[in-house]
């Protein structure tokens, strides 16, 4: 899964307004088997031993587990970045706030074709410290498989103790640090200039905008690009913000063993033996469930996850971590050491931002998060392209509009209304997740995984159009059992209407 945001030790402290990180997430790889040495991630950590006594405190309320890694420690890469002067006055073409993967995407398209760019974060070279898992087939059609250090041949997916589905399609891991060197490279050769602040507001003028910048310097620019993942402090909203939130706690860790196979990674396991004699914590997780997501990079080294789907309001972290040490032990793992932890928050489905507006937006901030899955990563980076020509065409030498017509046509290419349509449906789909408890859960994706691999491949990897979506939902209701369409009826009915009124009301 994607996973985007960092939290610390509540859910609580989640705001829609409080400047939240964009997972450098969506919604985490041992590189390719013949390679088991090479190192995951950026560098190895400091690792801090798991004791049976920090199990045992981590057993009895889960907060435990954030003692039982190292202090997180921040890697830049190793650039020297162009700079932008703001004394000189100059109006680059596009500011881009923000340089997580859908920021550098744009900005290295769009300075390819002579633009002139500037990136505006408050840590420009830093690595992404988080996990992206993606299918390689959405990585191979972008030509970006050297950005995979780990690929998986097939995914697995465990519904209950008895039923598996094996998945014949390859998963990868993102090695961070070769995507953004790769981006930075590039935008550098192109002329990108950085500058190392926070953007505090932007105030807009005819026919450019002012970045007013936490440093004290104001920068100007013929458009705003807002890539800074879920703050939502330029891009503007209209309607109440309500979203289901996926929530996930992970490490990467040394283990003595594990039993999984190395040649599959494990998408989900919706299986619950592990919580068989903890009378409360089965009880909730039969309300609102959790699976493990594992990436075996070797027989003793790992990514293991705990990932509540969707809810609202989402679960707490502790509640998380408890039933990942129920699970760890019940299968057996044992943890020598953990060289990472994350700790995430999807924000998923809720309106759209106000389309247009001045500012542009992309990812996170656009709406851009697959509401059903949480997967954003592969979503954006296919739409950098598409955000870029279309700045290109309007701001270039072709058109040369500026203003309020500028941002109208960018985002009407970014928002089509076919793309509009499919995020209703997906949305709709979150809405009917939203109602199932575990029993519920395994039925709906023991059918969702039986049906043909043209659907649930297009429905993950948001290929899927409205007139698909309705096939998928037919198919998907005809392999459901009799007790799983009576539940996708009774619980489905009013998420349908609502899907169908905004889709009657949604009109170019």
């Amino acid at each position: 899964m994607d996973t985007i945001l960092r939290t610390h030790s509540r859910l609580e402290l989640l705001h829609p307004h409080h400047g939240l990180a964009q997972r450098h997430s969506l919604s985490c790889a041992r590189p390719p088997r013949g390679n088991q040495d090479a190192k995951v991630g950026a560098a190895k950590r400091p690792t801090y031993k798991w004791s049976g006594v920090a199990c045992a405190r981590a057993a009895g309320g889960g907060s435990g587990l954030l003692e039982l890694v190292p202090e997180t420690k921040k890697e830049n890469l190793d650039f020297d970045l162009l700079m932008y002067d703001p004394s000189k006055g100059a109006t680059v073409d596009l500011a881009v706030v923000g340089g997580g993967p859908a920021g550098l995407a744009v900005a290295q398209q769009v300075s390819q074709e002579g633009l002139s760019v500037c990136i505006i974060d408050p840590s420009p070279k830093l690595i992404w410290p988080n996990n992206y898992g993606v299918w390689v087939d959405e990585f191979k059609a972008m030509d970006m498989l050297d950005c995979l250090d780990t690929i998986w041949p097939g995914a697995v997916v465990h519904v209950d103790e008895a039923t598996e589905k094996h998945l014949g399609r390859p998963y990868g891991r993102v090695n961070r640090k070769q995507l953004k060197s790769k981006m930075m490279q590039k935008c550098l050769l192109n002329g990108v200039r950085f500058h190392q602040a926070k953007v505090l507001k932007v105030i807009h003028e005819e026919s450019k905008s002012f970045l007013i910048c936490n440093d004290g310097a104001t920068l100007q620019a013929s458009l705003v690009l807002d890539a800074t993942g879920f703050s939502r402090s330029l891009v503007q909203y209209d309607k109440p913000y309500n979203p289901g939130y996926q929530v996930a706690y992970g490490i990467l860790a040394e283990v003595a063993e594990h039993p999984f196979d190395l040649d599959k990674m494990l998408f989900m396991d919706w299986r619950d033996s592990h919580l068989d004699g903890k009378k409360k914590l089965k009880e909730r997780n039969s309300r609102i469930p959790t699976f493990l997501y594992a990436m075996p990079f070797s027989s003793n080294r790992i990514f293991l996850e705990e990932t509540s789907l969707v809810a609202r309001p989402g679960l707490a972290m502790e509640d998380i971590q408890e039933r990942m040490v129920a699970r760890l032990a019940h299968l057996g793992i044992k943890i020598k050491s953990v060289e990472e932890d994350e700790r995430c928050v999807i924000p998923m489905g809720g309106p759209l931002p106000v389309l247009p507006q001045r500012v542009m937006g992309i990812g996170g901030t656009a709406g851009m998060v697959h509401p059903s899955t949480g997967y954003m990563v592969a979503r954006t980076l296919a739409a950098a392209p598409i955000v870029a020509s279309s700045i290109v065409k309007y701001l270039g030498s072709e058109r040369g509009l500026s203003g309020e017509e500028l941002s109208a046509e960018v985002w009407k290419d970014l928002w089509p209304i076919e793309r509009r349509r499919q995020r209703e449906f997906f949305c709709f789909g979150m809405d009917v997740l939203l109602k199932l408890d575990l029993e519920g859960t395994r039925r709906f994706f023991g059918a969702f995984f039986d049906l043909k691999p043209h659907y649930w491949h297009g429905f993950l990897s948001s290929r899927l159009f409205l007139p698909e979506l309705i096939l998928f939902g037919l198919s998907l209701f005809s392999h459901a059992s009799n007790t799983s369409r009576l539940e996708i009826m009774t619980k489905g009915t009013l998420p349908l209407v609502n899907m169908v009124n905004n889709l009657v009301r949604d009109r170019d």
